[in-house]
């Protein structure tokens, strides 16, 4: 521990400029939580206190400070095949929907450091083969979005990964890559990474049949939530699918929306 304490007008102002740039209302209670995400930054540059590194991030000219900053806070913890009934419907979604010549198109829209988007591209590949399809992953974080694009993790992330998709779509590591795999190449090239600010208006990504956005509206208020719904749903394909995670709610927020089951949604 460095000894700088984090005041509640310091917490404040990082609380507001989260907001401003992503969206994300933290709540009084993660105080100790960007203490512990900032505290090793602050001994990095230098800075004396919390509110001279505040000032370092937002100075003019000084982009790249705040997205470490962005990065630091906005990373949230994600495993493989998270929320498993997700990706049993996605299997179905898939062999109902599916014909020949169909080219898919999913979005992993807060994808963290990939596994979600490669869970995604297992189930892609184990149920309609081929190259018909495409997955592609978003966050704000960079550097979460550069460990992603590696396809490189600690074998502890395979807990819940169906033996036969590690077999057939993972690479172990030997030697001084032990305790570590590697995502296969042929299934890692249909998976592409972009910096998407899901706050902001959206660049040109194209139309997606199904989107993954699970586990990231908890952190926006109402008028936030019903911006990045709208936003992304916009996007999907008539007839296409929205995922959020079985934490999240969409009541009130997306009348735009049928319910198809809890957490799964369709444009109506």
């Amino acid at each position: 521990m460095n000894g700088i304490t984090l005041s509640d007008r310091e917490f404040a102002d990082i609380r507001g400029l989260l907001y401003r740039i992503a969206g994300i209302n933290l709540g009084a209670e993660k105080k100790a939580l960007v203490c512990g995400r900032l505290e090793k930054r602050l001994l990095q540059t230098g800075a004396k206190s919390y509110r001279d590194y505040f000032s370092l991030a937002t100075q003019r000219g000084n982009e790249r400070e705040l997205t470490a900053a962005l990065d630091l806070l906005t990373t949230n913890e994600t495993y493989f095949f998270r929320e498993p009934k997700h990706f049993e419907f996605l299997r179905n979604h898939l062999r109902e929907s599916d014909q020949p010549g169909r080219q898919w198109r999913i979005w992993s829209a807060a994808s963290s450091s990939g596994e979600e988007a490669y869970s995604i591209a297992m189930t892609l590949a184990d149920t309609i083969g081929g190259e018909r399809w495409e997955v592609m992953g978003s966050d704000l974080s960079t550097r979460v979005l550069e460990r992603a694009a590696s396809a490189v993790y600690p074998l502890a992330r395979l807990d819940d990964m169906p033996p036969d998709y590690l077999r057939r779509f993972c690479l172990k590591g030997t030697g001084p890559e032990e305790g570590r795999f590697l995502i296969e190449g042929a299934l890692r090239r249909r998976v592409r990474f972009t910096q998407v600010n899901l706050n902001t208006a959206l660049p040109e990504l194209g139309r997606f049949d199904v989107i993954f956005l699970r586990n990231v509206l908890i952190y926006f208020d109402a008028e936030t939530k019903r911006a990045v719904i709208r936003r992304v749903t916009d996007l999907l394909n008539p007839g296409g699918v929205f995922i959020v995670s079985h934490s999240e709610s969409l009541f009130g927020l997306a009348p735009h929306l049928s319910q198809l089951r809890p957490s799964i949604y369709r444009v109506a």
